[in-house]
């Protein structure tokens, strides 16, 4: 199981875009109790409860457009770096779970994971600059 996660788990940069952009509100393990959730209007979602029904991309549209008091982040992160908090953000939904729920996703978890989606999505391609 271990081995399944190569190249698919938490990185240096996923850790910072969190810290920068997230932990504040959402908290250090996704659970909402960041230190300012308190004072904000509404409950800051809690990721275990969350994320398990949206898909990459309704998470991804709501990281880069916002919702509710959550600003929009795409005019601030580029695609690659959108595309790590939603990596990051699937990652705390699943800290803490019983093996018998990883055990169902094995299969998964195994395919997403070996595919190399930066190659796949663009992102590791330079930003095209506009010419002069």
């Amino acid at each position: 199981m271990l081995a399944a996660f190569t190249g698919c788990g938490r990185n240096e940069r996923m850790d910072a875009l969190y810290a920068q952009r997230c932990f504040n509100c959402h908290g250090p393990e996704g659970r909402g109790d960041g230190p300012l959730a308190g004072a904000l209007p509404v409950r800051t979602p809690d990721f275990r409860d969350t994320v398990g029904n949206n898909s990459n991309s309704q998470i991804r549209k709501v990281i880069a457009e916002g919702a509710g008091v959550m600003p929009a982040f795409a005019p601030a992160l580029t695609p690659a770096e959108i595309n790590d908090m939603l990596q990051m953000v699937r990652f705390l939904s699943r800290e803490g779970r019983e093996l018998a729920w990883w055990e169902n996703f094995d299969t998964l978890i195994v395919a997403h994971c070996s595919v190399p989606w930066e190659t796949v999505l663009g992102y590791d391609q330079p930003a095209e600059r506009p010419r002069p």
